[in-house]
C-alpha cells in the first residue's frame, strides 16, 4: 500500500529519481521520460473527464483507464532486470489489453463510420481526449524506445498501443457520438 506522509524528500535534488527496486536513474533518463509521459497522458484524461457529464458513457471506461495508467507507470517504473523489488511488482496483463479493446469496440458500435480523418475539436472534453491520445501515442513511442535498449513488459507497449484507440473513439463519443466531430478537408484552405 501506498503511504505518502511527506510530499518533498529532497531525494531529487541531485537531478535522480528513484525506480521501484531502489535503482536512482537521471531525471532525464529514458524509463523515466516514458514513466512521466503516461502521467501525462493521464492528467489530461482527467482534464477530459472535468468536461464531461457525470452521467456521460464515458466516465467508468475513462476512470479505469486512468487507474490502469497508473498500473502501467508502475511498471515502467520497475525494471524487468537487476535488482529486484523484494516483492511481486505490478504489472500490466493481457486482459486490461483486452478490456481495452472491448471498450473500444462497445463505443465504436454507437458511431458511425468516417469517411475522413477527424481534427481535434468539437466540444471541450474531446479536444482534451485528443490530447490525450497524442500524448499517449508519445508514451508508446517512448516505450517502444525503450524497449530498444532495455528489457520491458511487452503488454506496456500493447496496452499504450490500444489506450490511444481508445481515446480516439472516446473523443468522438464525447462529440455527440461524432456528430460535432471537425473533419480533416484536404486541400481545402490552399
Amino acid at each position: 500500500m501506498v503511504k505518502l506522509n511527506r510530499i518533498y524528500t529532497r531525494t531529487g535534488d541531485d537531478g535522480t529519481t528513484g525506480l521501484v527496486n531502489g535503482e536512482r536513474r537521471p531525471k532525464h533518463d529514458l524509463r523515466i521520460e516514458t514513466y512521466g509521459t503516461v502521467d501525462e497522458a493521464n492528467a489530461f484524461i482527467g482534464v477530459a473527464c472535468a468536461a464531461l457529464p457525470a452521467e456521460s458513457a464515458l466516465v467508468t471506461p475513462l476512470a479505469r483507464v486512468q487507474n490502469d495508467l497508473f498500473d502501467l507507470g508502475a511498471d515502467l517504473a520497475t525494471p524487468e532486470a537487476g535488482k529486484s523489488p523484494g516483492f511481486e511488482p505490478l504489472r500490466i496483463v493481457a486482459s486490461q489489453v483486452a478490456r481495452v479493446e472491448a471498450d473500444i469496440d462497445a463505443l465504436n458500435a454507437r458511431l458511425n463510420p468516417l469517411k475522413s480523418f477527424v481534427l481535434a475539436g468539437g466540444s471541450p472534453a474531446a479536444a482534451h481526449l485528443h490530447v490525450a491520445r497524442t500524448v499517449a501515442r508519445r508514451a508508446e513511442r517512448l516505450a517502444c524506445a525503450l524497449a530498444a535498449v532495455e528489457t520491458i513488459n511487452p503488454e506496456a507497449v500493447k496496452y499504450l498501443n490500444r489506450v490511444s484507440d481508445f481515446l480516439f473513439v472516446a473523443a468522438r463519443v464525447a462529440n455527440d457520438d461524432g456528430g460535432r466531430d471537425v473533419l480533416w478537408v484536404p486541400g481545402r484552405d490552399r
